[in-house]
């Protein structure tokens, strides 16, 4: 239902397709450059899952005054009880700092409260003084999580192989990526080693399920399929990959890769479920499944990839560190609001 204040004039409603121009204008405007094809597939994912994404718009006399995407966090990271994720927010310039971003937050909360969400999950750099000042006057609070992230060698740009072809022009272009296209070191080669490494097919559910409910004690089917039928549907935007050993599927790795929301100025590839079967712990899989991911991302020349990994996951932190990864110069903050009765 749309919501409006008497007091501004200002009416929020769920935002639509054909608010799409608007936002990308807005958005260029506060980043310097126009990410059409980002903010095209956010829309659309919430066009394909809407119980997933929430997005409101507000409106004035002048038309679109600002903007709030965000996503349920349903499996990502481990996570058993789902959360909401703010990606992004826009404020059109003549109007910032006039509260219309505090009035799509507390939509985005209340949304939240109606569906049993009581946390919403975000990111920034520690030096984005505005968005964090943003972040404090919202009640936001540092996240017991840490953020890691690796450089992807091979994903920065070099001129020699400059195609003219850039990463968001292959997402608008929704062009299928070769992950069979290996362009690695010596080293990499022998890490795939451990495992026979491919992309995951929609017959590996079962196998992957079993797997995941094996260290988190939680079945997430549903979760897991989810993210397979988007791996399907847009392979320029998810990877996920899964290992096999003895004729067996023994680890997984889902990974997306995004332009897009506070801080981001390049391409970066975010980790959101790894696994190994626990009968095949310390045998490399974990570090055969990491290794093909680098490799496929440097075709699409995302230069970073990251992670979030609660600080108590020690196991899972120092697998990470000793494969390359590092404390991020991106802080995790989450919101915890009232739940609903």
């Amino acid at each position: 239902m749309p919501a409006s204040s008497a007091d501004s004039g200002l009416a929020i409603r769920p935002l639509a397709p054909a608010d799409l121009d608007a936002v990308v204008a807005i958005d260029a405007l506060s980043e310097g450059r126009t990410r059409r094809a980002y903010i095209e597939r956010r829309l659309a994912a919430a066009r394909r899952e809407p119980a997933l994404h929430m997005q409101f718009a507000a409106d004035d006399a002048k038309g679109l005054a600002g903007y709030i995407l965000a996503r349920v966090l349903a499996g990502e990271f481990g996570r058993a009880r789902p959360a909401l994720r703010l990606e992004l927010v826009g404020v059109r310039p003549d109007l910032r700092g006039g509260g219309i971003g505090r009035s799509l937050f507390e939509a985005l909360e209340s949304w939240g409260r109606r569906h049993g969400i009581g946390e919403v999950h975000t990111a920034a750099q520690w030096r984005d003084t505005r968005i964090l000042a943003w972040f404090d006057s919202l009640g936001f609070a540092l996240a017991p999580d840490q953020i890691v992230d690796c450089a992807v060698d091979g994903g920065a740009y070099r001129p020699e192989r400059d195609d003219g072809v850039s990463f968001d022009d292959d997402l608008h272009a929704g062009r299928e990526i070769d992950y069979g296209r290996v362009e690695t070191n010596d080293h990499d080669r022998l890490a795939r080693d451990n495992a026979d490494v491919h992309s995951m097919r929609p017959s590996d559910l079962d196998a992957i399920v079993r797997i995941d409910r094996a260290f988190t004690g939680h079945d997430r089917r549903e979760y897991i399929a989810a993210r397979l039928a988007e791996a399907m549907l847009d392979s320029a935007i998810r990877v996920s990959l899964t290992a096999r050993s003895d004729d067996a599927i023994v680890g997984y790795l889902m990974a997306r890769a995004d332009l897009g929301d506070f801080g981001r100025t390049e391409p970066v590839a975010v980790i959101d479920t790894l696994g190994v079967d626990p009968e095949y712990a310390h045998r490399g899989i974990g570090l055969a499944l990491i290794s093909q991911l680098f490799a496929n991302l440097g075709a699409l020349r995302v230069e970073r990839v990251e992670t979030v990994v609660p600080q108590q996951n020690l196991e899972l932190l120092g697998f990470l560190y000793a494969a390359g990864f590092v404390p991020s110069q991106r802080l995790a903050f989450v919101h915890r609001g009232r739940r609903a009765p």
